[in-house]
């Protein structure tokens, strides 16, 4: 039963909802509507208070329509509610949104109606949006005495319906009377083009317009005023004042204040018709600023004032003025007319005098048709320029004549050409870069700018100062490459105010292209030249660094290749060992002292913020001398340094970077892209090569260390076992004998045996893979002697005849074993390449208090190639055979190393006689006596 009585009792609600519905598709007004929903609302819901609004886009205002409230007092309910940002009715007109209150008494954001709401004591309230297709067309409110009341899901959907119906409804009533408003609008402008066909002259053609126009809008005067470019003002061309029509200018000119009106006096005014604007003025709205109103009311003499601008390809002929004598808001209407009649006057204006109007594009074409002929005829641009600025400067009766081209990298403009003004100063050589909004402006214009007035326009800020301090006070102003990025500028410019018209901008615009030509194939040409220079200044960088075969050569090479080509006067390199912390500078190329460094202080690699930058960046960084740390400065400390760039010289992604380049000038230089890139390139190029001559000086010098320590442990090993095989020789031979000698002998043997072990034990211990200097001291006849015996099988062997000439008792120092080992090489050498049955001497004598000479003369032949690298060193190309390779050269080559690295020499030179002279140079050992103390070898 209780199912039913719901069922009965919804369908009832739906048959009411549909009657409500049909009575709003029936509904022939506005307020019709708006009735019906209130009908319903009363009859259908509890609601306390109701309120339907309409929503006035233009003004962001809900127009008041109707409702109920507890009281009755419906003068609330027909206000207009100005929506403000933050209002909740503000919220839902937006966000399109149902909007709920618990309470409005106490909504902060409902304004007056909080109030209402306080009066009335409305507490729960529902804020629907009226939308249709998106659009909101207003509001309805409804609100309960009782807190936080919501709408049922099935009340929800009545009302929902409910009020898509309204919405549709008053979307359709207002698409109805727009097009019934259109339809008033149209009917007069036919008429007014039926009229205009008969009638012979611009003025009467105007005069009609001015006459229609008054009738339509009922306004106290209808004037038409014409624009004079050169002078910049307004002239009152036609006018319509009550029933009275005047006629020209000469007869209203002695009695119309409003006959001429300056642009400057109504600036803002003549901005806003320049841009296409309507202008409404009372004494209740206004666009224009306070001072300008009273000015041009003064004018059009009235207190409202509806304006319209007069124009032709988007250039102003004049415009048209309505005013009231007492204040009045001009209707859509109104202003919907105004705007067609204006655009009837644009269309008939350019007949007025169309034989010169022809004749005047005729002579543009032959101006700009003699300046491209100037321009492709002249070899020299400059000649061209100036012929082009006569012209140009003769036919728009302007001074200046500028051309400017933009450079990139220093994002600066550049005066390419300016003419020479009489009696005024130059524009400086050097422009700053445009603001953006400037830039996007010019760029994306399709002609010419124009500015007017530079004292009341706000384009060109960066250069508006100096362009006005110069005189100019107005400039027209093209891109010499419309339609493609920012590449140069031509500036012609007036030291008076005026405007520019269509044919004065399409002339300039034509030149501009013309002349946008030549400084492209004179940038080109630069470029180019700059180009060839930049790459054979790297290829000779480059070729520089692969003829440097030493590391500090090709060290301060490359920082001065870097110097030169980046045109720095410091560059230098910072370089540590991988895994090491200290790094210092080990090149630098300085052609100023203010740029000087303290190269003598030593950095931490992980501390100092400059190369940990520098290690962090993967390109080129630049810095500013003010972002520098003190620590850096410390060490880069020259007083001139403004601008920093810093590279880290990387090889392989996995190697370590060994070091980082930096180039430094003054504060204001600017590094071009190109230079970055010559700097990357040889910085690449010199981080390879360094690590190249690193490595091989390095992997030299370990075979030269290893090599010699095979040596000198190869010898070792030869006496080891020669006196090992003479005293197990010898051991064997006291075998068979018992006696008491024999045991002294025997117990003496195996005493030699242990010293011989001791004197391996060192070799064993310090010497694994590299050679350790001991320091000792010897009698020079004991060396000898020992020496000799050594080689002693050898010269029986080859019959050789051997003496020493030694009338000295000295004593030498340094490592005993390694020298004995080196008069033993030289001896042995000296006995191969001798000729059986030959000679061989050794001579000793002092060379002073120091340092002996120890010299060996043989008969043997000795190749001349080795003779030579002894002295010189072996070829710079590693790759080329060499004599000191193999023995004998290697082990002489051995020698002689291992002498400079006690201080003496050791040397082969071949005598006049033929004979080969070796000769070594050791210290003389002196009791007390240090060898820091020993003097330089005298020269032999």
């Amino acid at each position: 039963m209780t199912v039913q009585k719901a069922a009965s009792a919804f369908d009832k609600h739906l048959v009411i909802l549909g009657r409500s519905l049909q009575a709003l598709r029936e509904a022939t007004s506005e307020n019709s509507l708006i009735d019906a929903v209130v009908d319903y609302l009363r009859t259908e819901f509890n609601y306390a208070l109701v309120w339907l609004g309409v929503y006035d886009a233009a003004k962001h205002t809900i127009l008041g329509r109707g409702g109920f409230t507890p009281s009755g007092d419906t003068s609330l309910l027909t206000q207009n509610y100005k929506l403000e940002p933050g209002d909740i009715f503000e919220q839902v007109v937006v966000q399109q949104r149902l909007v709920g209150v618990p309470d409005l008494r106490e909504e902060m954001r409902a304004g007056r109606w909080r109030k209402a709401a306080q009066k009335h004591s409305i507490q729960g309230s529902i804020i629907f949006p009226l939308r249709h297709q998106d659009k909101c067309l207003g509001v309805a409110f409804l609100g309960s005495t009782l807190w936080g009341v919501s709408p049922q899901s099935e009340e929800k959907s009545r009302l929902s319906i409910l009020f898509g119906e309204l919405a549709f409804c008053l979307y359709q009533h207002q698409v109805d009377r727009q097009h019934e408003d259109a339809r008033k609008t149209a009917d007069p402008l036919l008429t007014l083009l039926n009229k205009l066909r008969s009638l012979p002259t611009i003025d009467k053609k105007l005069e009609l317009i001015a006459q229609e126009i008054h009738q339509f809008t009922k306004a106290s005067h209808t004037n038409i005023y014409w624009f004079e470019p050169e002078n910049r003002f307004f002239w009152l061309r036609a006018s319509q004042s009550g029933n009275r029509m005047g006629s020209s200018y000469a007869d209203r000119s002695a009695r119309s204040r409003g006959a001429e009106i300056p642009v400057q006096e109504i600036n803002s005014f003549y901005q806003a018709m320049t841009a296409d604007q309507l202008i409404s003025i009372s004494e209740v709205n206004s666009a224009l600023k306070t001072g300008i109103t009273g000015r041009l009311m003064h004018y059009v003499q009235g207190q409202s004032v509806l304006a319209t601008p007069i124009l032709f390809q988007e250039e102003l002929i004049g415009f048209i003025a309505i005013s009231g004598d007492a204040p009045r808001i001009w209707s859509e209407d109104e202003k919907t007319f105004m705007r067609a009649a204006t655009q009837l006057v644009g269309l008939v204006a350019p007949l007025e005098n169309p034989e010169q109007a022809v004749t005047s594009v005729k002579h543009d074409q032959a101006l700009v048709g003699e300046v491209a002929r100037a321009i492709y005829s002249s070899d020299d641009w400059k000649k061209a320029l100036e012929s082009c600025a006569e012209n140009v400067c003769t036919r728009l009766n302007v001074e200046r004549f500028v051309v400017l081209t933009y450079n990139r990298n220093q994002e600066t403009f550049i005066v390419a050409y300016q003419n020479p003004a009489s009696r005024q100063r130059m524009i400086s050589q050097s422009l700053a870069h445009l603001n953006e909004i400037d830039w996007q402006m010019i760029e994306r214009s399709h002609e010419a700018v124009g500015i007017e007035d530079l004292e009341e326009d706000l384009k060109l800020m960066a250069w508006r100062d100096m362009f006005l301090d110069l005189g100019l006070r107005s400039l027209l102003v093209c891109n010499t490459s419309i339609g493609n990025p920012l590449e140069g500028l031509v500036l012609v410019g007036h030291d008076s105010a005026r405007t520019w018209n269509r044919s004065e901008r399409d002339i300039l615009r034509a030149v501009s292209q013309q002349i946008g030509l030549i400084l492209r194939q004179w940038q080109l040409h630069n470029e180019m030249k700059q180009q060839e220079g930049f790459h054979q200044a790297i290829e000779w960088g480059l070729l520089a660094m692969q003829q440097s075969h030493h590391l500090d050569q090709l060290e301060q090479t490359s920082m001065q290749n870097i110097a030169n080509l980046l045109e720095a006067p410091l560059a230098t390199l910072i370089s540590w060992q991988p895994g090491r912390q200290d790094a210092r500078v080990v090149a630098a190329a300085v052609t100023d002292n203010k740029f000087a460094l303290a190269s003598d202080v030593v950095t931490s690699v992980h501390t100092d913020l400059l190369i940990q930058g520098t290690l962090a960046t993967d390109s080129v960084l630049a810095l500013s001398v003010d972002h520098l740390a003190p620590d850096t400065r410390q060490w880069l400390s020259g007083s001139g340094i403004g601008q920093i760039l810093a590279m880290a010289l990387r090889t392989a992604p996995e190697h370590e970077p060994t070091g980082i380049i930096i180039v430094a000038d003054v504060m204001d230089r600017f590094w071009s892209e190109r230079q970055l890139t010559v700097m990357e390139i040889l910085g690449s190029q010199l981080a390879w090569a360094r690590r190249y001559l690193i490595l091989t000086e390095t992997l030299t010098l370990q075979r030269e260390k290893l090599e010699r320590l095979n040596w000198y442990k190869q010898r070792r090993i030869e006496e080891f076992c020669r006196s090992l095989t003479i005293n197990v020789r010898r051991l064997n031979e006291l075998s068979h004998q018992k006696d008491a000698l024999a045991s002294m002998r025997y117990h003496q043997i195996i005493r030699q045996l242990g010293q011989l072990l001791t004197t391996a034990a060192p070799v064993l211990k310090r010497e694994h893979w590299r050679l350790h200097t001991d320091h000792g001291t010897m009698p020079l006849v004991t060396l000898l002697k020992r020496a000799m015996e050594r080689v002693e099988s050898l010269i029986k062997q080859r019959q050789l005849w051997s003496q020493v000439h030694n009338d000295s008792n000295l004593s030498i120092e340094g490592d005993i074993s390694k020298l004995e080992f080196i008069l033993y090489e030289l001896l042995s050498s000296a006995c191969r390449r001798s000729p059986t049955s030959g000679r061989i001497d050794i001579w000793c004598r002092p060379l002073d208090f120091h340092w002996l000479e120890l010299s060996i003369t043989d008969h043997g032949i000795i190749e001349t190639r080795l003779l030579e690298e002894l002295h010189e060193g072996r070829p710079e190309d590693l790759l080329v055979p060499s004599a000191l390779e193999a023995p004998p050269g290697l082990h002489i080559g051995i020698c002689q190393a291992l002498m400079q690295e006690m201080g003496g020499e050791c040397n082969l030179y071949r005598l006049e006689d033929g004979r080969t002279l070796s000769r070594m140079i050791l210290a003389i050992a002196h009791e007390g006596a240090q060898a820091t103390e020993r003097s330089p070898i005298p020269k032999s």
